[in-house]
């Protein structure tokens, strides 16, 4: 029995969104944003030559067609990304009202988001009184920091020695509908920490807000802070049975790696491996020997997001798709005849954008059959697709009841 590999790589869009005007970075709107185009044009001028130099080189996944679904998306060209497709390739579009992790991920499963999310202003303050006193009571504080839009890791440089002296949680949101706490492991308590954003979840995600997301850190004011891997996201259930619910009913195994985990409430989960990325490119690698027969891994790569996009690093997230693609000869080695592997994206996150958050984009749809034909690959292009079509596509290729939405390309 065939198995499935499902691998977003957050952010990782390719432009073209129909609707991107109706998306904003402050007050630019979205259209023209195209995170791998962009990445590729700045590495062939020059301009993204730290810690690596020339053309985005990403030989495996341009193979399976990422350079093709790039133009298809976008109409635009993608230095270096020039090769003839042999894989499985494509482009999807998303429909849910957000640019956000939950609504791109449920949407890839087959739910699209059928609500709007409430999204906190950008004022100072931003959160409501009684969000400032629940967090207070739950926190067993007088007051919290920030109650403002920030990047995490400047609100946290800029109020960490407080938050240590005083003992307040350091509360901040962004353009995204999330309620954000940060606290040092060590003077607040990673448990305590946690503990205290599962109690703030069941409120704001009352609200419609879509995740809290718990950012411990370590460190001192005089050598700095840096967050660590313990983040822990508490995410709003999906509305519907998502394509983890229906191969879990059907008596599959369903592996996530990465935040799927909390992306999806634990809802169709078996087990879950967290931490950075290099990590978790073991654990897919070592997913690929060992997963069951009609199994479903479905792994996210974050860090090319939070490291590299929302900090508007270009170099450091063409890096970042080097070393990833780089592990993939390995990953296919390990794959069996049948398999199918899949990469996608969420949304996008374009690091030559204004501002410092999501970009509304298309995302590629790449991937493989293993060992169909003898040669290894097949090209087959799949168009421009929906979202949900990657979930009813991976629930044909298990065998399983399509999700709600979607129609299989497979």
């Amino acid at each position: 029995m065939a198995r499935a590999f499902l691998i977003v790589m957050d952010s990782a869009g390719c432009g073209g969104a129909p609707d991107a005007d109706r998306f904003f970075n402050g007050d630019m709107p979205d259209t023209g944003a195209n995170t791998l185009g962009h990445i590729a044009e700045a590495c062939a001028a020059g301009q993204a030559d730290t810690g690596r130099a020339g053309p985005l080189r990403m030989p495996h996944l341009d193979a399976l067609g990422l350079g093709a679904a790039i133009r298809l998306a976008s109409g635009a060209d993608a230095p270096g990304l020039d090769a003839r497709p042999v894989g499985i390739w494509g482009a999807a579009t998303e429909v849910s009202p957000g640019k956000d992790t939950p609504s791109g991920h449920w949407e890839l499963a087959g739910v699209p988001v059928p609500w709007e999310w409430h999204h906190f202003p950008d004022t100072r303050p931003c959160f409501p009184p009684r969000i400032v006193d629940a967090t207070c009571r739950f926190a067993g504080t007088e007051g919290i920091l920030g109650n403002r839009h920030a990047s995490g890791t400047a609100i946290i440089e800029e109020l960490g020695g407080e938050h240590m002296h005083t003992g307040w949680p350091i509360c901040y949101t962004s353009a995204d509908s999330v309620y954000q706490i940060a606290a040092h492991e060590e003077s607040f308590g990673l448990e305590r920490l946690i503990s205290l954003c599962r109690s703030m979840a069941p409120i704001l995600h009352e609200m419609r807000v879509g995740r809290v997301i718990a950012r411990p850190f370590v460190g001192s004011p005089e050598k700095g802070f840096t967050r660590t891997a313990n983040r822990r996201d508490f995410a709003i259930a999906p509305p519907a049975p998502t394509l983890c619910d229906i191969a879990r009913d059907a008596g599959r195994r369903v592996h996530a790696i990465g935040k799927i985990g909390d992306i999806f409430s634990m809802r169709g989960i078996d087990d879950v491996v967290k931490g950075p990325d290099v990590d978790l490119m073991q654990a897919l690698l070592h997913l690929a020997e060992t997963a069951e027969e009609g199994s479903l891994t479905f792994a996210n790569f974050v860090e090319f997001d939070t490291k590299y996009g929302h900090r508007r690093d270009v170099a450091g997230y063409a890096r970042a798709l080097e070393w990833f693609d780089a592990a993939l000869p390995a990953l296919f080695a390990r794959l069996r005849r049948g398999d199918l592997v899949l990469f996608t994206a969420d949304h996008g996150n374009d690091p030559t954008w204004p501002g410092t958050d999501h970009t509304r984009e298309r995302v590629p749809v790449v991937g493989r059959v293993i060992g169909t034909p003898e040669s290894g690959m097949t090209a087959h292009e799949v168009g421009l697709r929906a979202f949900t079509d990657v979930g009813a596509s991976v629930a044909a290729h298990l065998g399983l009841p399509p999700p709600e939405k979607g129609e299989s390309f497979l």
